[in-house]
């Protein structure tokens, strides 16, 4: 299970490849999403039932559901989920607020 993702996280979900659509798109199931889905896949030749890779950003999470944004939002169960990179806001150099004079 993966525990600790937050909005902002890269994520990762393992899908299935169902069938190579055209020359350069592949379909594929994706574990908890009830919907079909493809992916553009050029360099590689995915063959049937072979297992590969989506990382995305998290943008919402409700309970055990997470939306990952894969260049459009799925949304899946959060044991699907593997965590890549944590979020980490970017850090400020120079201070908000001026000093006084």
């Amino acid at each position: 299970m993966a525990t600790g993702i937050k909005v902002g996280d890269e994520v990762a979900i393992t899908a299935t490849v169902r069938r190579r659509v055209t020359e350069d798109r592949v379909s594929v199931s994706i574990p908890s999403y009830g919907f079909p889905h493809s992916i553009v896949d050029r360099t590689s030749k995915a063959k049937k039932g072979q297992p590969i890779e989506l990382v995305g950003d998290v943008t919402h999470i409700d309970g055990e559901w997470v939306t990952v944004n894969l260049g459009v939002p799925v949304t899946v169960n959060l044991d699907t989920l593997r965590l890549v990179t944590a979020y980490k806001p970017p850090t400020r150099k120079a201070p908000l607020v001026d000093k006084p004079t």
